[in-house]
């Protein structure tokens, strides 16, 4: 059997790279080196935008790069993790398990799964017009809200305070702000010292990503400095029996959260098995369901104290004190002993394991970083999780399949390249696929690394490949350089990549063109700030929005009665202020399909034409502006033939398009309406009613002009 070469890129797109120069090796070799220079942080910080440790963004940062070159149809798209996945990632499964835990890691990697068949699926049925279902004002609103939500949210590392978790984003935002006077100043400047690095690099040399010179300098002086300033000590070490009394409830209620969480998920799998058995109104289920709502009620409860206690606690101060017995205990700060001599820094609650306390004089730092690649591993599977999931899952899917075709598209305007959306829905979700057995997360096309990778002058996906090698040295050999690195550092790379993405110009632009879309857009923003984190339900208000438009658009097209300008052109009589061109007849111009939905109102345009004209003996649609017409369409032509009829009045077309014509043709309309009442033109049509009209009427051509 001989396989043709059309069908073989088809299966096999990366062929298309082949055959290979010098020249576009090493084009590729110097834009993939440059790229994973951007890659390796910029991975990290949305592997934490997701909830996970910094790892788990490497790791996303390897197979997945690789199969979405390999499959996908753009040579310059880069696909690894994003900052808007990473954040839709974090809010689809912080509602089923405690971020950077076992459970959340393992239903973050089926998530990646999810949106990976999702797409996989999407693209070999062909369904990349999927897309159109989200308008360019929704979109934007999404986008910018999404924006700020992620940025803002990393404004706590900035600062250096706690940020909590509850099902508010806004009152959690409001949190930190009311958090300011506890700014940690060295954390701060950290962050202002990486976003002048950033900027500055930026104007005077592109040769070395302002990322990276960020990265490389920030851990080196933080390690120099001894930034991080963290230590363990016994409970019994703090001398304040009620912050130790608050600090024991705070990891108490941390318990009991967890406990919770664990049991909510337990009693939903045991509701779908019931759903599943066909005993969703049963006995038990309705218990389930009354439960259900009761622990949520706790659990939603219990977080919001803790959220107020880890704050409170991170609030007091202590100083540290070296006892004559060689102890070393910690005093709240206004209420050391007097002739204690203290240190010279202020030191916080961090965390509490057990009898273990971690006090923080510094800033937080990446920490430690396992060494090694991802190994092969079947994702888990949680079927509860998973229908909970599914809708989250699915908006995943088709914002990344947005974000990296719109990328695409943009290149290929540059480089002359052929996009094929659905070859790209294909690759994107391959990659989400086969990354999820190497421990992979949500990954996208990337805005930022793409840009970098054509403007370097990248030829294939090789490139891309380059990247991920690079990533794999830095997993084998690297980590232990990067355990210094503040947080605060990967919190202005989030936000300076997420705040680029804002835009406004666009809706003022289409505020002249459709008014109504960009107010569609503007409820899109305000519902995604004010339902996160759960930001996916942000746009799905905008999508039902949207249809919800477009229905009643098309329930009500636009519909004239025609009269001629003074030029002798067609125009609405109303809208100009024409005089009518005939008393004989009406000419009438619908423009929409004739379907169920608008019927009706096709039915109240033509009797209010007749209403309009009670002489007039035909009333003509010009027909130019339907596009197709259904069952229901035809029946009430049908309808609105004979009643006309039954009344002296008869009802004519012109101009009708091909397809609408067989239409016609195949449901008998035209032994209904007559052969001599449709006409091939507008212009056929007005001179044939006239000279029609004059020889009836008896009267001068005038009398019906």
């Amino acid at each position: 059997m001989t396989i043709n070469r059309k069908t073989l890129h088809t299966w096999l797109p990366f062929l298309r790279w082949f055959p290979l120069s010098r020249e576009i090796v090493q084009a590729d070799l110097m834009a993939g080196i440059t790229v994973a220079l951007l890659l390796v942080p910029q991975s990290m910080a949305y592997a934490q935008l997701a909830g996970l440790p910094v790892v788990y963004g490497l790791y996303a940062s390897v197979v997945p790069v690789v199969i979405a070159s390999l499959w996908g149809s753009c040579n310059q798209l880069h696909t690894a993790p994003v900052a808007m996945l990473s954040m839709m990632s974090a809010a689809a499964v912080i509602p089923l398990a405690v971020p950077g835990s076992e459970k959340f890691i393992a239903l973050s990697i089926m998530l990646a799964l999810m949106v990976g068949i999702l797409r996989l699926v999407m693209g070999l049925a062909r369904m990349g017009l999927l897309v159109n279902f989200i308008s360019n004002p929704v979109l934007i609103g999404f986008t910018n809200a999404a924006a700020l939500i992620i940025g803002l949210s990393q404004l706590n590392k900035v600062i250096g305070v706690p940020f909590p978790r509850s099902e508010s984003y806004i009152a959690d935002l409001a949190s930190v702000v009311m958090q300011i006077e506890d700014t940690h100043w060295p954390t701060l400047a950290f962050a202002v010292g990486t976003y002048l690095i950033i900027v500055l690099s930026a104007r005077i040399t592109k040769a070395v990503p302002g990322v990276l010179l960020a990265v490389i300098i920030t851990t080196v002086v933080s390690a120099v400095t001894g930034f991080e300033h963290k230590k363990q000590v016994a409970l019994d070490a703090v001398r304040s029996q009620d912050e130790v009394t608050a600090i024991r409830l705070y990891e108490n209620v941390s318990r009991q959260i967890r406990g919770l969480t664990e049991e909510i998920s337990d009693k939903n799998s045991e509701l779908i098995e019931l759903e599943r058995e066909g005993r969703e109104r049963s006995e038990q289920a309705a218990r389930l369901k009354g439960e259900l709502v009761t622990l949520r009620s706790n659990l939603d409860r219990l977080k919001q104290e803790n959220n107020v206690r880890h704050i409170q606690l991170h609030h007091i101060i202590y100083k540290q004190v070296q006892l004559d017995n060689g102890e070393v205990a910690f005093y709240v700060r206004d209420a050391v002993p007097e002739g204690l001599q203290t240190d010279a820094l202020d030191w916080r609650f961090a965390a509490i394991q057990g009898e273990e306390l971690t006090l923080s004089a510094g800033g937080a730092v990446v920490g430690v970083i396992p060494q090694g690649l991802p190994s092969f591993a079947i994702p888990g599977f949680d079927f509860e999780a998973m229908w909970v999931m599914l809708p989250a899952a699915f908006i995943m899917a088709l914002i990344g399949f947005m974000e990296a075709t719109s990328i695409s598209r943009a290149i290929a305007v540059k480089t002359k390249q052929t996009v094929d959306v659905n070859k790209e829905l294909v690759g994107q979700g391959l990659a989400n696929m086969v990354g999820s057995f190497f421990s992979s997360y949500t990954v996208s096309g990337s805005f930022s690394r793409s840009a970098v990778a054509a403007s370097t002058g990248a030829k294939t996906g090789i490139f891309a490949i380059v990247s991920a090698v690079v990533v794999v040295i830095v997993l084998l050999f690297l980590t232990p350089l990067l355990y210094h690195l503040p947080q605060s550092v990967l919190a202005v790379i989030v936000m300076m990549a997420v705040f680029g993405l804002i835009r406004v110009q666009p809706l003022r632009h289409a505020w002249r063109l459709d008014r109504f879309g960009v107010i569609i857009g503007m409820i899109t923003f305000v519902a995604t700030l004010v339902m996160a984190p759960a930001i996916a339900n942000g746009i799905l208000v905008g999508i039902v929005l949207t249809m919800v438009a477009f229905v009643l658009r098309v329930m009500k097209p636009r519909v004239e009665v025609l009269g001629r300008d003074s030029d002798g052109a067609l125009a609405g009589m109303q809208a100009y202020g024409l005089e009518p061109i005939s008393h004989c007849f009406v000419p009438v111009r619908f423009d929409g399909a004739i379907m169920f939905a608008n019927v009706a109102y096709f039915e109240n345009a033509i009797l209010e034409a007749h209403a309009k004209f009670p002489n007039a003996r035909t009333i003509l649609v010009i027909g130019s502006g339907i596009n197709w017409i259904d069952a229901s369409g035809e029946e009430k032509i049908r309808e609105m033939t004979g009643m006309l009829r039954d009344v002296g009045v008869t009802l004519a077309f012109s101009s009708l398009k091909k397809q609408v014509r067989e239409s016609f043709e195949r449901g008998e309309l035209i032994d209904v309406i007559g052969e001599h009442n449709i006409f091939r033109t507008k212009d056929a049509a007005l001179r044939g009613l006239a000279r029609r009209h004059e020889i009836r009427d008896g009267n001068s051509v005038k009398a019906c002009q």
